[in-house]
């Protein structure tokens, strides 16, 4: 920063938006207007253009993206800083409220404080800078609902930035990485099955059709499978573990020990270590569901059916070893160090548009998703020192 005292009244500001967006209970799933009107509020006070989109079942349900634009550009890509506005559920066990922010022994306390409110506050509390400077390449702003629940959010952003052919730039995704460079990350395919049988007396189970019993099969599969993607591990895999994974999130049926269960669904997911190893799974529990368990459940119950519904479908982040997101937060870090993470974000979404993308933001993720989540306050001022570092290498000379 140009002064201490700069940097001071950023931090304080940074502290405050984040107080401002804890307060606002935008769990997954949940209504995210008031915040995103919050935030666009801050951004076209300072004179940033904004559009939104929404999810078409659910209004309520927005992301928004803004700009502050060039006064003269000099063909320099532009650049987004990216965050998801979810949280996820609160469990009980908290030692503080929450959703009111709680400063404590240099940490601030409140569900979202680290994944992944402290980088949007830090973002918005520097845009006035990026506002009053003479900037030779436009700064946008990315702000989604929904991406704890397998990216719901953003790939309607996405879409939307496809048809106004904003393909080109450098994306910062602010998930918590203690400011380090995360360059790649597995994808997240998230399902749920559902089994439709015949209901009826356990003592005549020939007559019924157990959507139970065909669930159990199939979670069998699954593990089958899991044990196939074992072997389909890549040489060289830079993750931990090196192959796809696949868990059972849970079976759910059955009313009573003496009632054949007519319905039932098993909640799983996969996390591709690359996208043929979605295919590959995806392909081989169809082709079982569709020609082994249906035909078996139709021979006494011609409207059985099986289900695999789509819960979100989140694409793996691929390392690029001439990433310029990379490059640039290396230039002003002076850290040129790249990690892998288990955990997925959006930055293969961005990626997959040709933008090149980084995941790199305040805060640990060992801090996440927990009770008394927290961020360590240092690491806001650490984020704020980047802003002030694209900010310095994005002035019209």
């Amino acid at each position: 920063m140009s002064t201490e005292n700069s940097l001071d009244q950023l931090f304080n500001n940074s502290v405050k938006i984040l107080t401002d967006l804890i307060a606002f209970k935008t769990v997954s799933g949940e209504d995210n207007t008031s915040l995103i009107n919050y935030c666009d509020t801050i951004l076209k006070n300072l004179g940033a253009t904004s559009f939104k989109t929404f999810d078409k079942d659910n209004p309520k349900q927005q992301n928004l993206f803004a700009t502050i634009k060039t006064k003269k550009s000099n063909g320099k890509k532009p650049i987004i800083l990216s965050g998801h506005t979810d949280v996820v559920p609160v469990s009980k066990g908290w030692n503080t409220d929450p959703f009111k922010a709680t400063v404590k022994d240099n940490k601030l306390f409140g569900r979202g404080a680290c994944d992944m409110k402290g980088f949007i506050a830090c973002t918005l509390a520097f845009a006035p800078i990026f506002a009053k400077t003479n900037l030779d390449r436009d700064i946008h702003f990315s702000f989604t609902f929904d991406e704890e629940t397998a990216c719901i959010g953003a790939p309607i952003l996405i879409d939307e930035l496809k048809k106004r052919k904003v393909k080109d730039g450098i994306c910062i995704i602010g998930e918590p990485t203690n400011m380090k460079i995360i360059d790649a990350h597995k994808g997240c395919y998230e399902y749920t099955t559902y089994f439709e049988g015949l209901a009826g007396h356990s003592s005549a189970p020939h007559k019924g059709v157990s959507a139970v019993e065909y669930a159990s099969r199939y979670v069998s599969k699954l593990i089958d499978l899991r044990e196939e993607l074992k072997k389909r591990s890549p040489k060289d895999s830079i993750f931990d573990p090196p192959h796809s994974t696949l868990s059972i999130g849970g079976i759910f049926g059955g009313i009573a020990h003496n009632v054949i269960a007519d319905k039932c669904h098993v909640n799983w997911e996969t996390r591709p270590v690359i996208k043929e190893d979605g295919e590959f799974l995806n392909l081989e529990l169809d082709k079982y569901a569709n020609k082994v368990l249906l035909p078996e459940m139709k021979k006494v119950f011609p409207k059985a059916s099986i289900e695999k519904k789509i819960i979100g479908e989140v694409t793996g982040f691929d390392r690029d070893e001439n990433s310029d997101a990379c490059e640039l937060i290396s230039s002003l870090t002076g850290d040129n160090s790249r990690e892998v993470v288990s955990f997925g974000t959006e930055a293969g979404l961005f990626q997959e548009i040709g933008i090149s993308t980084v995941v790199c933001g305040p805060g640990s993720i060992q801090q996440a998703h927990k009770i008394d989540e927290y961020i360590i306050l240092d690491e806001l001022k650490k984020c704020l020192k980047l802003l002030d570092g694209i900010k310095n290498i994005s002035v019209v000379n």
